[in-house]
């Protein structure tokens, strides 16, 4: 079967067109600056590879622009849009109400839709691009797959607020996580790796670290807690993102420095984390700067890696030990400099990372810690699109 993997965004639509159960990519690509001057196709089929500037008023031109390259004769992949069997869509918010993949009904849509203002910069578009799906490839599957679901294992002494009960049980209150399509992922790769080599994966801790960061603490193959709560703001420092702040530091920048509480919103979503600290949102010019003697950027990466420090001595407590530390995404694969500090001086935990083997670049599983480590420390890539596709066709074949 041909799933297309739909992950559709406020200005943007990221695309893959999956073979099934093949699991092989036979295209992908972004629309981007949707709506706006200069908007963007990029496509990448085999060896060829373009990317055009494009008139995209709407989400629907846009995925109208991609099915045109899909089925274009001379690099398209596809002979009829009515070859596409399933649509798979990232969802970001579930709230309570999804607690795994679900083809898409009327009824559905709804309940997404009533979820805007937990996640009002996702799901609006999320919905958009499933509205948008159902007209142009009317004849395909429609399936949700949804970045919360994999957190609905968690107890509700990991994801309760100590706030009045009613506010939980009339408005939902409460934290749901987030990522959880690449947390399950690279979460259910790691045990597969380790336990080929008879190595304990019981209790693992995955850190997903892109622009976007977050930790999820994984007891036998199921989440128990995580680091984003009712919406993706915090937990880890992230590239805009402030994460963990003192409620307190809200409310005097609202009564004592003037600012509205949208501005706070922005200050905290748009203009802090990384970017607050150093200028810079991008971890390769916080890496490179801090290389060139930046102190702000050096205590910059030292400070997130402190932070996710405390999450994981937090998680083993939680689950009473730990067996692998998983790094994953854009920053977790890529960055030495990260790993290197989050692990040093972690021995206590049985964490010893390997200097040569941490330096090596690379896209396919590997542990990258000593020899005599009793904690693994992995990099596994994360896939999203795939694992959203693998639920899709899992879904529709049953």
């Amino acid at each position: 079967m041909n799933v297309l993997v739909i992950n559709s965004g406020s200005s943007s639509i990221k695309f893959q067109l999956i073979k099934m159960p093949q699991e092989h990519v036979a295209a992908s690509g972004l629309v981007e600056r949707i709506g706006l001057d200069g908007a963007l196709i990029h496509y990448k089929s085999g060896d060829f590879k373009i990317t055009k500037e494009v008139d995209v008023p709407d989400h629907e031109t846009g995925l109208l622009k991609i099915t045109t390259y899909l089925l274009d004769k001379e690099f398209g992949v596809i002979s009829d849009k009515n070859n596409i069997q399933i649509v798979g869509h990232r969802v970001v918010h579930g709230g309570k109400t999804f607690s795994k993949t679900v083809e898409v009904t009327d009824d559905v849509k709804d309940k997404v839709k009533d979820l805007f203002a937990l996640a009002p910069l996702h799901n609006p578009p999320n919905l958009k691009g499933i509205e948008v799906a159902e007209k142009v490839f009317s004849s395909a599957k429609q399936v949700a797959v949804f970045d919360t679901a994999f957190f609905q294992t968690m107890e509700p002494k990991a994801y309760q607020y100590a706030i009045p009960k009613e506010l939980t049980e009339e408005h939902d209150i409460r934290a749901y996580g987030f990522h959880g399509t690449s947390h399950k992922y690279v979460s259910e790769k790691a045990i597969e790796y380790l336990t080929e080599k008879g190595l304990p994966s019981g209790k693992i801790i995955t850190i997903h670290l892109g622009n976007g960061c977050s930790i999820t603490a994984v007891k036998d193959g199921k989440a128990i807690d995580h680091s984003l709560g009712m919406g993706p703001a915090n937990g880890l420092i992230m590239g805009t993102r402030a994460g963990d702040i003192d409620q307190s530091v809200i409310f005097y920048m609202i009564d004592q420095l003037g600012y509205t509480s949208d501005e706070v919103n922005n200050i905290l979503l748009k203009k802090s984390g990384m970017l607050g600290l150093t200028g810079y949102s991008d971890m390769r010019d916080i890496e490179a700067k801090s290389a060139d003697g930046d102190e702000a950027c050096r205590l910059a990466l030292y400070t997130n890696g402190y932070k996710i420090k405390k999450y994981i001595g937090s998680y083993v407590a939680a689950m009473n030990g730990l067996d692998a530390i998983v790094f994953t995404a854009g920053i977790g694969e890529n960055s030495s400099v990260i790993r290197k500090i989050v692990c040093e001086e972690m021995e206590y935990l049985g964490i010893k990372l390997d200097p040569r083997k941490n330096a090596v670049r690379g896209n396919t599983v590997r542990m990258v810690n000593e020899p005599d480590a009793v904690t693994k420390v992995l990099i596994v890539p994360t896939n999203e699109e795939l694992e959203i596709a693998k639920q899709s066709y899992n879904l529709v074949i049953d």
